[in-house]
């Protein structure tokens, strides 16, 4: 066993490398950020969808772009409004009067990165009809099933101050985004860079961005081809039921000392928080040019995973306890293998 995990560490280190490249290109034009940026590579070599809440103005928008521009990825940005119908998202039936026909024409959807931005803007209609991309990486119009080219990834946002007129997603649909990432503020000495980094390109034009431009440094083909090799990264059993036993915590936590945690919790999460953590583990391993996944790996990416797939009780959301401090209490109670 210790041989062939040896062989699939040097196999992640080899074909590993890329995303170092990935980085470096990203880091020209985004300050800071590397959560984000991190995540959302992970979504890449995963398949699965980020949740993104954060303030308006933390490079979300921009983040996403650039990174599509170093893998030759498609990127369309869907703004979600209220007035938005199902066919703005996934295309219509029209007629074609010369043909004598009526075909498809395409919508945003149709891209290997949708950025769906400000999701809870638009109502529950249009927010469902991301759901068969989502789940089953094909839309129907009229008649006809299309297939959506892989990769294939939905990044949500939502912002978190301004609730009034928005439409809350559906617990059903939340439990589809593999990650729910929390975006911050960057800090002090990363906004000094962006000031003059983006007030020089403001009044100087695009010369003053000159020697930051993004180059494509590998193809989505190569991505699939990682995505592969995250599947080969080694999972002990030891650290598979860690992560059984943390998922499991969530729905029953007095059977890990968490009594008081009962009370708190409505609902904890569904399986597939269990197959999120394992994925996405694997591939936070793979970032790291490592062939095989620790308990910090599961630490690191625990919290993306479960904050959204812990529903609170009313007791909870009273004494106004977040579902990161209980996602916190149960990885500091279940004992690491």
């Amino acid at each position: 066993m210790s041989n062939d995990v040896r062989a699939i560490n040097e196999m992640v280190q080899r074909e590993s490398a890329f995303i170092d490249t990935i980085l470096h290109e990203v880091h020209k034009v985004v300050v800071g950020q590397d959560v984000m940026i991190e995540r959302i590579l992970i979504g890449l070599l995963t398949g699965g969808h980020i949740l993104l809440e954060g303030v308006p103005g933390l490079a979300k928008t921009l983040t996403v772009n650039t990174i599509c521009r170093t893998i030759a990825a498609k990127f369309q940005r869907i703004q979600f409004t209220p007035d938005l119908l199902p066919a703005d998202v996934i295309g219509t039936v029209i007629y074609n009067q010369q043909r004598g026909e009526f075909t498809a024409k395409r919508g945003p959807i149709f891209a290997n990165l949708v950025l769906a931005d400000e999701i809870n803007r638009a109502p529950a209609k249009v927010q469902s009809a991301l759901l068969e991309a989502m789940q089953e990486l094909q839309v129907t119009i009229g008649d006809t099933t299309h297939k959506l080219d892989e990769p294939f990834m939905v990044m949500a946002t939502q912002n978190p101050i301004e609730q009034e007129g928005t439409y809350p997603l559906a617990e059903a649909q939340v439990d589809r985004f593999m990650l729910h990432v929390r975006v911050d503020y960057p800090s002090q000495d990363e906004e000094r860079k962006i000031m003059d980094q983006i007030s020089d390109h403001l009044l100087l034009g695009k010369d003053a961005a000159a020697g930051r431009g993004v180059q494509q440094v590998t193809t989505t083909s190569k991505l699939l081809d990682a995505r592969k090799t995250v599947g080969h990264v080694y999972i002990d059993p030891k650290i598979k039921d860690y992560i059984v036993q943390i998922v499991t915590a969530t729905r029953h936590p007095v059977r890990v000392g968490l009594g008081d945690l009962t009370d708190m919790i409505a609902h904890g999460a569904s399986p597939r928080a269990s197959i999120a953590l394992n994925v996405a583990s694997r591939a936070h391993a793979f970032m790291r040019h490592r062939g095989y996944v620790t308990p910090e790996d599961i630490k690191a990416i625990g919290p993306d995973v479960l904050r959204h797939r812990i529903i609170r009780s009313y007791e909870a959301e009273a004494e106004e306890i977040t579902s990161d401090q209980i996602v916190r209490r149960i990885f500091e109670t279940v004992e690491v293998p």
